[in-house]
């Protein structure tokens, strides 16, 4: 069966050094090497992207998003759109009060037929199924808030099953390691 790969990114707050080893690292999984084959930036952040891809020939499809510290009033604040099989609701988190629960994400996921929500916002690596909806947070490339430290996602989907979340680490010497959640 065929996979694929979505690679899942989030505040970066100028931390560009981290996010090139995140996506030197992806640029080695690009087809046909492997199956990362779009990435999603779920904000605060998105001024360091493109020099970030342009320094390390990261290019793919990206689905972006603003998050409260990003002044692109063109990009959304939250996006929907369809990855192998399945429909992914991503915002930043800020304006769903992720601080009270997961009610609020699991709502606006449900309004839009999605099945998975990205959020960013607590810089902290999470994953919970709730009520059917899978709920990931990639953590913070830039200003982890986690003992895990700087991390970002990749999620596999393969046709006919739960999406499987991998969530790697990078070290103060920017290096890449799958993390144990």
């Amino acid at each position: 069966m065929d996979s694929k790969k979505l690679l899942v990114l989030s505040d970066t707050h100028g931390h560009r050094s981290s996010l090139c080893a995140a996506l030197n690292w992806a640029k080695d999984r690009l087809p046909p090497e492997d199956s990362i084959c779009c990435a999603a930036f779920l904000g605060d952040g998105l001024s360091d992207l493109r020099p970030a891809a342009d320094t390390t020939g990261f290019f793919c499809e990206w689905k972006l998003i603003r998050g409260n510290n990003d002044y692109e009033h063109s990009i959304p604040e939250s996006v929907v759109f369809d990855f192998a099989d399945h429909r992914f609701f991503m915002c930043h988190g800020h304006r769903h009060s992720i601080y009270g629960g997961f009610h609020v994400l699991v709502n606006s996921a449900r309004s839009n037929d999605a099945d998975i929500v990205l959020f960013g916002h607590a810089h902290v690596p999470f994953y919970k199924n709730v009520n059917g909806i899978q709920i990931i947070n990639p953590g913070s490339v830039g200003n982890p808030r986690s003992r895990l430290g700087a991390a970002f996602a990749v999620i596999e989907c393969i046709p006919g099953e739960i999406p499987k979340v991998d969530f790697m680490g990078i070290n103060s010497k920017k290096e890449i390691k799958k993390l144990k959640i």
